[in-house]
């Protein structure tokens, strides 16, 4: 009995030692858009030679993992806009990622070639990326695509009118927004600025901050200028009537060029072929068609 149970102690050794138990380390710290990393592949059970092992990619988009090594490093680089780099340095094996971006974080994986285990890959590893684009402010209530399109830089309003701006931006997180007002000590914890009945005095630089509510140094702003008109000021020198303005020329151009476009293709259609030799009989000088000629003789004129 008790030699079946030390053959059994020793099998189970030798599996374990025969096994690779992989891992992806990575950065601990946040990491912002743009920073370089570097992913290492280790073993921690047994000593490995990592000449048979090789990192990889999973792909949502094909839904399959990718070996990030010799080719498969020029399709990412072209395909996927960002560089990788596998590295072999003194036994370790390590993935180098240049200028990291939001897509490229991952997941990862390293894989052993050789390994006597079912399952011979890593867990799966993906890189935490922070970032944030541009804040834009714009008119408030406005929809998804015009909200972009009517970002505001200098906004001018008459005395009296109500004015809501938000200010929005795209994030890896929910960020904290906040209004102030330059020369005055007030900050508002929103996303959105609303002054109501405007006065003389509403007037100014306003900025929107926006920043991460974990990463602190990441915090992007926008800063607007309000110009308060007279009361009877046009409706074409506030901003809103200068949008319409420039919306109504632009769909009176796009108009002009689409009927313009429709009926040069008209004219086109209904236009016979200018020249089509296939249809013309030659005439001849001593033919009926011809014109009197004192000269006789065979030869066409066309």
């Amino acid at each position: 009995m008790r030699g079946y149970i030390l053959i059994t102690i020793v099998a189970v050794s030798f599996l374990q030692r025969s096994t690779a138990f992989l891992e992806v380390n990575g950065p601990s710290e946040p990491i912002l858009e743009g920073q370089d990393v570097t992913l290492e592949c280790v073993d921690t059970e047994s000593e490995l030679n990592f000449s048979t092992v090789h990192f990889e990619r999973y792909s949502k988009y094909m839904k399959r993992w990718y070996q990030l090594e010799s080719d498969q490093v020029y399709f990412y680089r072209r395909c996927y806009l960002y560089d990788v780099d596998v590295r072999r340095e003194e036994g370790r094996l390590l993935l180098f990622i240049a200028r990291i971006q939001s897509w490229s974080e991952g997941p990862y994986r390293c894989v052993s070639e050789n390994s006597s285990a079912a399952d011979n890959s890593s867990q799966a590893f993906t890189i935490p990326i922070h970032y944030m684009r541009e804040v834009s402010v714009h008119r408030a209530g406005l929809g998804y695509l015009t909200r972009y399109l009517n970002s505001v830089q200098d906004l001018k309003v008459r005395l009296g009118d109500n004015v809501e701006l938000e200010c929005s931006t795209t994030a890896s997180e929910a960020p904290e927004y906040f209004w102030a007002k330059e020369g005055e000590d007030w900050l508002l914890p929103s996303n959105k600025l609303k002054l109501e009945n405007v006065r003389e005095q509403d007037g100014g630089r306003f900025t929107c901050s926006a920043q991460s509510p974990t990463v602190h140094s990441l915090m992007k702003k926008r800063t607007i200028s309000i110009t308060v008109l007279p009361e009877d000021a046009a409706w074409y020198e506030t901003t809103t009537g200068f949008i319409i303005l420039m919306v109504s020329v632009a769909v009176f151009i796009l108009l002009v060029i689409s009927m313009t476009a429709y009926l040069c293709r008209q004219a086109k259609q209904s236009k016979g072929p200018i020249d089509d030799r296939s249809q013309k009989k030659p005439i001849y000088r001593a033919s009926v068609e011809s014109l009197p000629s004192t000269v006789s003789d065979k030869q066409p004129l066309v």
